[in-house]
């Protein structure tokens, strides 16, 4: 972290007072969040931890040998209808009793370093930027010290980023769509492909390229991933090309081939199935006419290595 306790103070105020009338993400909803209010995430004024644990699914570069240590938000702002984390994304009336205090927020991040991590994975972090901040203020002091990662959707405000700036060490964000039908069909969100671009422009200038230690763990950088949807209705060659040519051809990506059809995808015949191969190496073919060497593929059966359980006790993605 490059800012002082000072400035990180300054501004985890500034975003908080940006609650009253949150304009936080790209939807700015102008709910006030300080009064109860909630907008289209339906988050109020404190933070909403769903599970946090060591977990070892995530890059290598990330995981290692000791473990992520993530924490995962409750509620979003999007509304993907085959989003593997539904149980937390996107049931806020089942969350209630996950909201924690802000002081429990940077416990919970000294907790996970006690235990070893490499650092802390922040999942699903954009509606509570300044709940995050405010955390920070008091964990920082008390000896955080590990890499801060944000792990994103990408439909991020670029005011709310650029407070971010010298906080967040590693940004991992999703391109998700290269179309705007697709992304608003799919994830109710109308203006994905242009917001979520731009902020991942944003996130390389601040990180720049992946740079890891002498162990392979990351440090500092951008890492994007991008998950195959059936029919190509994700768009990865597009999003690839743009990646390489727009941001830069040693930018990092993670390609990810997990697709399960969850929650609401049954609804959609088109992406009610797993990815085929054929669909697969059209994304992995992409990567090497865009000249992406950085980075990491995923095999085919990963579709039923991920899965997630947040209803159980205890490790989410242990069985």
């Amino acid at each position: 972290m490059k800012v002082t306790i000072d400035e990180l103070r300054s501004r985890a105020a500034r975003l908080t007072a940006r609650l009253s009338a949150c304009d936080i993400c790209p939807r700015k909803c102008g709910s006030n969040r300080l009064q109860g209010e909630f907008g289209y995430c339906r988050s109020g004024a404190l933070p909403v931890v769903s599970s946090y644990c060591l977990h070892y699914g995530e890059e290598p570069v990330l995981s290692g040998t000791q473990g992520s240590g993530t924490i995962f938000f409750a509620n979003c702002n999007l509304r993907c209808v085959f989003c593997q984390n539904y149980q937390i994304s996107q049931n806020p009336y089942r969350q209630k009793e996950h909201v924690v205090s802000i002081k429990r927020l940077a416990d919970i991040m000294l907790e996970l370093q006690s235990q070893g991590c490499h650092n802390i994975n922040l999942v699903s972090p954009t509606h509570f930027a300044p709940q995050i901040l405010q955390a920070l203020a008091i964990a920082v002091p008390e000896g955080l010290k590990v890499p801060l990662v944000y792990n994103t959707n990408a439909y991020d405000s670029i005011d709310t980023l650029m407070e971010l700036d010298g906080v967040v060490d590693i940004y991992l964000p999703d391109i998700k769509y290269a179309s705007n039908e697709m992304s608003n069909k799919y994830s109710t969100v109308p203006n994905y492909v242009k917001t979520a671009r731009e902020a991942i422009k944003e996130m390389f200038r601040q990180a720049g390229e992946l740079k890891a230690d002498e162990d392979n763990i990351a440090q500092k950088g951008v890492i994007v991933r991008h998950l195959i949807l059936p029919n190509g209705i994700a768009g990865g060659h597009e999003s690839l090309l743009w990646l390489a040519h727009d941001v830069s051809p040693a930018i990092t990506v993670s390609i990810m081939s997990q697709y399960h059809p969850m929650h609401n995808a049954a609804r959609f015949p088109e992406i009610n199935r797993r990815i085929t191969p054929a669909e697969y190496n059209t994304v992995t073919e992409s990567l090497e006419e865009a000249g992406l060497e950085n980075g990491w593929v995923q095999g085919m059966e990963s579709a039923d290595n991920y899965l997630p359980d947040f209803e159980k006790e205890g490790h989410p993605f242990k069985k």
